[in-house]
């Protein structure tokens, strides 16, 4: 039997990622996002100066805007969850972009840095917060066969925003000052809002079919002849009240789902992930630092970064185009594990770099390093946990890592006043991250194997990250519980109901009145005089 048609009367099929269509407009307002929420922190830098002038204090006191962003994007991680759980993404999102561009507009007008703390820190990192999560549980509600590739491509937007936004910051403020940049920076992150609206949710359209279907397929089951089908309809909505009198409420919804740390897969990602954030961040905060000790002029030094964001560029989907091969998604897992080892033998094996071109081939190796571990760090999480709980797990994975994020690069920075000396920071830095990918790597291993000998666990719904198949299957299951209930022989005691079907029972028997046994409609065949209960018979699928 093929694939119902809902106009046919038939409850249309589960929700399922379309790969494609609306879902690349998804994609463009996810890449939108990203390239805010990553480059934005690093790009604000170039008002430092200026903000030092103006407020006669310290680099280090400036420094702490972009710390108090990035920590309000990583930190907040469980109240996004909690708030895209109970109100949906599109709202949250739309939430996020108000905030925002609001913290960047009042920052314009701030007189102090504490103000400034405030607002650009604290109101636009909770503002991308709220942006940034979302984006990506979006993204993996509508893309499934083709999600590391979409995952690649949104990831891109990182080195895009920070190559462009960084220089448009120093236009800025060369015409406008940093308060008339700040001001049209706000601006800016009203596009923010712009890429929430496009995030439309997937099964809007569905629940409405869901309905109509379900109304005409009763009215079939009361009057399956044709001329009698509207006379249906409109006793349907006589009954429709009591029908919705009689559903079963539906269970609440968790705010935050802790089952997920029963996933052993998914204890195993967030210690991996909380180690390589203590090293990953260290080399490019100090590249150019280390440029300039070694004697490489500002210009040349500076240039440095711009080869790591080009590189990257490229490298993040190209990595993903890779990781969606059907021969190696499955074992997506090694894949971000080599990635890592990647990234962090080439900072061991470019601690003693002592000239511009050993500094040149760092970043060219570091970029696609880089740019691998960006396109699959979210993508292995969603493969772990499924899409019914990504919105939870991201966001307790953000909370742990937001705590690497304030001990590794501040540390690292220690370490660099007391030693003076880089060498040393960039083999520790590049032992975490080997560290972290050794961790991951074996501890999958192990844990696959032990899955594998292990007999496959019965239906329980307690258990970590189901995978997507999982949940359709348990969609489908639930869409026929409550077809069949729907689809039953009408018995009810309503008056109008009971008329309704002694007159189509009647009409059937006068035009099947040679053949015998029980006419057969599109669904069940009715129970008609002289027919018994047992030969009623159900389609045997939707």
């Amino acid at each position: 039997m093929g694939r119902p048609d809902p106009e046919e009367g038939q409850l249309p099929a589960p929700v399922k990622p379309p790969d494609g269509g609306w879902g690349w407009i998804v994609l463009l307002g996810c890449f939108v996002i990203t390239g805010f929420s990553y480059a934005f922190p690093k790009a604000v830098s170039v008002y430092f100066k200026e903000l030092m002038k103006d407020f006669h204090v310290g680099y280090s006191d400036t420094a702490w805007i972009s710390s108090i962003m990035l920590a309000m994007l990583y930190g907040t991680g469980p109240v996004c969850s909690i708030m895209v759980n109970q109100f949906g993404c599109r709202p949250v999102m739309l939430i996020g972009g108000l905030l925002a561009s609001a913290g960047m507009i009042l920052a314009s007008f701030t007189t102090n840095i504490i103000e400034l703390y405030l607002t650009a820190g604290v109101l636009t990192g909770l503002g991308m917060a709220l942006n940034f999560q979302p984006s990506l549980i979006m993204l993996g509600t509508y893309f499934d066969k083709r999600r590391p590739l979409a995952n690649g491509l949104a990831a891109a937007g990182s080195p895009v925003f920070l190559s462009s936004l960084s220089p448009l910051g120093q236009v800025l403020l060369e015409k406008f000052g940093w308060r008339g940049g700040f001001l049209i920076m706000g601006g800016l992150l009203l596009n923010c809002c712009t890429c929430g609206a496009v995030m439309r949710p997937l099964d809007m359209g569905m629940k409405r079919k869901m309905g109509k279907a379900q109304d005409k397929y009763e009215a079939k089951e009361m009057l399956p002849i044709g001329g009698k089908s509207e006379e249906g309809i409109s006793t349907t909505d006589g009954t429709k009240k009591g029908k919705k009198a009689k559903k079963k409420p539906k269970k609440g919804k968790k705010l935050l789902d802790f089952s997920i740390f029963s996933n052993r897969g998914f204890i195993i990602y967030t210690i991996s992930k909380f180690i390589l954030v203590l090293g990953l961040f260290v080399p490019p905060i100090l590249l150019v630092n280390y440029a300039k000790d070694t004697g490489v002029p500002d210009t040349e030094a500076a240039f440095l970064l711009s080869i790591i964001g080009f590189i990257d560029i490229f490298a993040r989907p190209a990595c993903g185009m890779v990781a969606g091969l059907k021969w190696v998604r499955p074992h997506v897992a090694y894949l971000f594990s080599f990635s890592m080892l990647f990234n962090g033998l080439t900072d061991i094996c470019s601690a003693r770099a002592s000239n511009y071109t050993g500094l040149v081939i760092f970043c060219v190796f570091f970029g696609i390093s880089y740019g691998m571990v960006g396109a699959l760090q979210f993508e292995v999480l969603m493969a772990i946990v499924g899409s019914q709980k990504f919105s939870s797990a991201i966001g307790l994975v953000l909370l742990i890592e937001a705590f690497a994020v304030l001990i590794g690069p501040p540390s690292a920075g220690r370490l660099v006043d007391a030693l003076k000396n880089y060498e040393v920071i960039f083999y520790l830095a590049g032992s975490e991250v080997v560290l972290s990918a050794l961790f991951l790597g074996v501890a999958s291993y192990c844990c696959l194997n032990r899955g594998k000998k292990e007999p496959p666990p019965e239906n329980n719904p307690s258990a970590g990250g189901g995978s997507d198949t999982e949940e359709a299957e348990s969609d489908v299951q639930e869409a026929e519980e409550h077809s069949s209930d729907n689809h039953q022989p009408a018995h009810s005691t309503d008056n109008a109901v009971v008329a309704a079907n002694e007159e189509a029972n009647h009409v059937a028997e006068e035009q099947s009145g040679e053949g015998g046994g029980c006419p057969a409609g599109d669904g069940e065949v009715l129970a008609r005089d002289g027919c018994n209960a047992d030969q009623m018979v159900e389609r045997d699928s939707f």
